[in-house]
C-alpha cells in the first residue's frame, strides 16, 4: 500500500527534493504545504503516514515546532509519526522532547542514516497494514 507524506513549510527545491526522494525510495505520495492551518487541515483530510515539518517555514519564518505542538496537543491524528527537517541537532533533539522521531537536514537527505530513519517509519507502517 502506497505512503502518503505530509511536507510542511519546505521551499521549493528542498520540497521537491524530498518528494522525489520519496517517491524513489518509498513509493510515497507527498502533500506539500506552506502554512500552519493547511498543515493540520491536510492531515485531518488524509490519510498521513509521516510529517515532514520545516523549522523555520518557508513562506513566512515561522516556528514549525508550533506545528508539531498542534499536532500532539490537539489534533485527532496527535499519533501520526512526525519528523523535523533541520541540519542543527539541537532543533531535532527539541523536536524529539515534543514527540517526534528524530528527523533530517535538507544536507542530509541522501545520507544512509536519514534513509534508516525514514524506513523505521514508513517501513514499518507497511509492514503494519
Amino acid at each position: 500500500m502506497s505512503k502518503t507524506v505530509l511536507s510542511v513549510g519546505q521551499c521549493r527545491p528542498d520540497g521537491a527534493a524530498i518528494a522525489h526522494y520519496m517517491k524513489t525510495n518509498f513509493a510515497a505520495t507527498v502533500i506539500a504545504v506552506d502554512l500552519p492551518d493547511q498543515a493540520l487541515s491536510a492531515l485531518e483530510a488524509n490519510a498521513i503516514d509521516l510529517v515532514l515539518i520545516n523549522r523555520k517555514l518557508d513562506i513566512d519564518m515561522s516556528d514549525g515546532l508550533e506545528i508539531l505542538k498542534s499536532i500532539r496537543s490537539t489534533s485527532s491524528k496527535r499519533e501520526v509519526p512526525v519528523m523535523l527537517v533541520s541540519n542543527y541537532p539541537e532543533w531535532q533533539d527539541k523536536a524529539v522532547q515534543m514527540g517526534a522521531a528524530y528527523g533530517f537536514g535538507k544536507a542530509e537527505l541522501n545520507r544512509p542514516e536519514t534513509r534508516a530513519r525514514l524506513a523505521a517509519v514508513l517501513e514499518a507502517k507497511m509492514a503494519n497494514d
